[in-house]
């Protein structure tokens, strides 16, 4: 009876196991924010109704090529990831997972997603979502060790998913889903450049050039991300005055927004980690904010 327990304990912390490495191949928790992102999009559509079964189905399809970005991604930085420590436990460079492995779960994430967005919305939306996968993966992912720039070419597919969710919703490039895309490629970079000032030691260890200028952490950097979020603050407007969301969603933008924008001003005053760091939190504040706030209006 004793041996037997053990060896249930084992498979069972084996399977917990496996399933933690794949959970953090993919990212779920960034994955999870991201298509939620595209769900808004989606219901943001005029004629599109709310139905779970639809909106589980583009849920599943988003996690899915996210998961496959985010695990392509893993697979081709697993030699930089060892030296990062906020990365060197992930499965690749920790060798819990061999690179067949995680290649084999990409591809069939890939696949899986594709043929969703295919066959339940339209050939359009799973075309886009290709290309977000393949501008984060192949182009980004290996420009980050290039020069700064890469936040810039990483900001498209970060901020096609609310697109992608239109298109999936209406089967065209509506200006309403574009209006979503500007609002989301603005949020980009007051997000990640915090996290890159936060993580810059570890960002410089593996050769990674994330903040812009000469790559350091200091007022012009700060600036930087003072403008953009007035920038992001501003493009709010647009999908109010295109009638996507209503003043509800709008006022939510102004007011989480008001609160980015004095982070990102304690920012320059400042320039510390602790400052990032609570920038970091405001953007993320922002952003969840504001989707539900969407989502509101909708109702």
């Amino acid at each position: 009876m004793y041996r037997e327990q053990t060896a249930t304990w084992s498979l069972t912390e084996v399977i917990l196991g496996k399933a933690k490495d794949y959970l953090q191949l993919t990212k779920f928790t960034l994955s999870f924010l991201v298509v939620f992102s595209c769900v808004v999009g989606y219901l943001m559509v005029p004629q599109v109704d709310f139905h779970s079964g639809r909106v589980l189905l583009l849920f599943i399809a988003g996690l899915c090529i996210t998961g496959a970005a985010n695990a392509f991604n893993q697979l081709i930085e697993r030699d930089t990831d060892a030296l990062m420590r906020r990365t060197a436990s992930r499965p690749l460079p920790a060798g819990r997972m061999q690179p067949a492995e995680a290649l084999a779960v990409a591809l069939v994430l890939t696949l899986t997603g594709l043929v969703l967005l295919d066959i339940f919305f339209n050939p359009l939306a799973a075309w886009v979502s290709l290309f977000s996968l393949c501008l984060y993966a192949f182009v980004y992912t290996p420009w980050k060790r290039w020069n700064s720039l890469a936040v810039f070419v990483g900001a498209f597919p970060g901020a096609l998913p609310p697109l992608i969710g239109w298109i999936a919703g209406s089967g065209t490039w509506g200006i309403g889903g574009w209006s979503l895309f500007l609002l989301q490629f603005f949020w980009q970079f007051p997000h990640f450049w915090a996290i890159a000032w936060i993580a810059h030691d570890d960002y410089r260890r593996a050769g990674f050039k994330l903040l812009p200028g000469n790559g350091m952490r200091n007022a012009y950097v700060a600036m930087q991300i003072l403008s953009f979020t007035i920038l992001l603050i501003l493009s709010g407007f647009l999908p109010y005055l295109l009638h996507v969301y209503g003043s509800f969603a709008l006022a939510a933008g102004l007011f989480t927004g008001s609160y980015l924008l004095y982070r990102a001003w304690k920012l320059v005053e400042k320039c510390d980690a602790a400052s990032a760091r609570q920038l970091m939190f405001a953007a993320y504040i922002y952003f969840v904010s504001v989707q539900f706030a969407m989502l509101i209006d909708k109702i």
